[in-house]
């Protein structure tokens, strides 16, 4: 298995993590690489990075030149990794490893993702009730019962993770990224949390809003992304159809009634409202055109197994990212 660890200003608690990556593994009979990736930390981290693949090479060194977040260390390891499942967890000693052999074992039994829940989680009141509520929200709207979408241990089969694209901070809902590509077999498992041993944490409240912006782009992406015109025609149609009929009944005011209309404020809201719907519309026709290409082109599409090849075009080969099929 893989082992992909983002490592931000954590230098004293990576050689102790080391140590447990590696003497959980070997007991269970593991093959493994850990892949430390350094996000551009000041603190020495990388040279203790470069001490531990000196002193056993199955521990893999990446640095960036400055700090991207960890939705881009975290795509750089999902990239690099080789192993058959994949695992992720943070390097602040908060996660156990002691708990991957049982995730592996729930991805053997035919799951393709498996998720941490910290139910008691080692953090300040102020940590846990908006992590809480935005897990909360995040369930209801996603439709993925899981209780901690941000817990950093999660472990996946190979094929799962290489199909999703994380960047800015949308590593947060990597559950529902998978989901959309098709990896619906996510369970669940109560995982120990560990109070911080080193440094300080790097929570802060603007995380939680930049995560919920984020939950609202991943929602259009999976629902809307490959058809636009659902989104943008529908939110068209409802205001091109309400400036109409605001319009029609101020013409029945005006032409059955008599009533004067050019103090009425109704009748810009009217106009406006089916400018917009025209516009919405329009936006929607646009976004078409320009997935047309992309959507016709059968490259876009994962195929997950073949069971005869009668033609080229049905080749794994021809598929945009392959997406593990089976030896």
């Amino acid at each position: 298995m893989s082992v992909v660890v983002p490592v931000f200003e954590e230098q004293r608690s990576l050689h102790e993590l080391a140590d447990e990556i590696r003497s959980t593994l070997t007991a269970a009979d593991l093959s493994f690489e850990v892949i430390l990736i350094d996000d551009g930390s000041t603190d020495g981290s990388w040279q203790v990075i470069e001490e531990l693949h000196e002193s056993d090479e199955r521990f893999i060194g990446i640095q960036f030149r400055r700090n991207c977040g960890k939705s881009a260390a975290l795509a750089v390891g999902f990239e690099r990794a080789s192993g058959t499942y994949i695992a992720t967890l943070d390097a602040d000693l908060q996660d156990d490893p002691a708990e991957l052999p049982d995730m592996v074992e729930i991805l053997r039994s035919g799951h393709d993702l498996v998720s941490g829940w910290k139910r008691v989680r080692q953090d300040p009141l102020g940590k846990k009730i908006p992590s809480r509520f935005f897990n909360f929200v995040t369930r209801r709207i996603s439709g993925i019962s899981l209780h901690d979408f941000n817990c950093g241990l999660k472990a996946y089969r190979s094929e799962a993770a290489k199909s999703v694209r994380v960047y800015g901070e949308l590593h947060r809902y990597i559950p529902l990224l998978a989901k959309w590509e098709g990896y619906t077999r996510i369970a669940e498992k109560e995982v120990r949390h560990r109070p911080r041993k080193y440094g300080a944490t790097k929570f802060g409240l603007e995380r939680y809003i930049r995560g919920f912006l984020d939950l609202l782009t991943v929602l259009f992406i999976t629902r809307f992304a490959r058809r636009p015109m659902h989104f943008f025609g529908t939110l068209g149609s409802l205001a091109f159809v309400g400036g109409f009929l605001i319009s029609l009944y101020l013409s029945y005011e005006k032409i059955v009634l008599g009533l004067p209309l050019g103090d009425r404020p109704l009748l810009l809201f009217g106009a406006l409202m089916i400018l917009l719907g025209a516009q919405l519309f329009l936006t929607g026709l646009l976004a078409e055109m320009i997935i047309k290409q992309r959507m016709e082109d059968s490259s876009t599409y994962d195929i997950a197994q073949v069971t005869g090849r009668r033609n080229s075009s049905a080749a794994p080969g021809h598929t945009r990212r392959q997406a593990g099929l089976p030896e």
